[in-house]
């Protein structure tokens, strides 16, 4: 990180930049070539930390995880332009996570239960719900396995 004095260290102040985002970003190599893609989530805390997605059960994502299940993920949240007198003089305020890890499809049941309650408790506050079979069947749910997570903050 070039801006030491932006950096979050912080656990509780990483998971409350997490717990206020409303989408997340994951980028995958496909072919030697960056591929992003904006995604709804859930977080669940632990070693490793874990992030969940849902999405249809083919796609360019699953082709690309299926080859290289490298992934990279961003968040950001509390945006606020700063203005000034000259263009170079304007910035930005916000509060950002980027993390590296390995991201999975789940093929367990119980566990995309627990991915779908995890998604539905980003947005919710609630975690515990029911699913048709039919649903679970049409849904694939990714498990991204965090294994380096780096906080930054501009106010």
């Amino acid at each position: 990180m070039g801006r030491i004095d932006r950096k979050v260290t912080d656990q509780k102040k990483i998971e409350a930049i997490i717990k206020k985002a409303d989408v997340c970003r994951i980028a995958l190599v496909d072919n030697g070539l960056p591929y992003i893609v904006t995604l709804n989530f859930g977080y669940k805390p632990g070693t490793p930390a874990i992030l969940y997605f849902h999405c249809a059960n083919k796609g360019r994502k699953l082709d690309i995880i299926e080859k290289n299940n490298t992934a990279c993920f961003q968040m950001d949240i509390d945006h606020e332009l700063i203005t000034a007198k000259k263009a170079c003089g304007f910035g930005m305020n916000f509060k950002s996570i980027i993390g590296y890890g390995k991201i999975y499809k789940v093929i367990n049941i119980q566990e995309k239960i627990e991915g779908l309650n995890s998604i539905m408790k980003q947005y919710t506050d609630k975690d515990s719900f029911n699913y048709e079979e039919k649903m679970l069947d049409a849904t694939t749910i990714l498990k991204l396995e965090i294994d380096e997570l780096t906080g930054k903050q501009k106010y």
